[in-house]
């Protein structure tokens, strides 16, 4: 949020899994606080406090052949989860004082509870 009043310059890449094409908006983005726009978007009862609207510029097919090449769709090149380092320990990279274990442990749960 805080980039975006700082510079409203956003893109975006629209990606869906098992499709290779990709579709790109670029704009400007404004952060809203429009009541009807909140409860729009409620779910389970709960609402955000803002929402983010974007004025489209430009839009844009993302050309496939990246994808296509990666074979990011392909279960045989998927990654196992234990491969990568956790979010925790990526920031830990970052930051050495980081606590990372905390961080990992605590995260399904701060993702239940701030997911809506």
């Amino acid at each position: 949020m805080k980039n975006i009043i700082a510079d409203p310059r956003v893109a975006l890449l629209f990606l869906i899994p098992g499709i290779n094409e990709t579709l790109r908006i670029n704009g400007r983005a404004e952060i809203g606080t429009d009541p009807a726009l909140i409860e729009s978007f409620a779910v389970d009862g709960k609402t955000p406090a803002t929402v983010i609207r974007v004025a489209i510029h430009a839009v844009y097919f993302q050309c496939a052949r990246a994808l296509v090449r990666s074979g990011l769709w392909d279960k045989q090149a998927q990654v196992a989860r234990d491969a990568v380092p956790s979010a925790g320990e990526m920031t830990r990279g970052a930051m050495p004082d980081f606590d990372s274990e905390s961080y990992d442990a605590e995260l399904p749960g701060r993702q239940k509870a701030t997911l809506y």
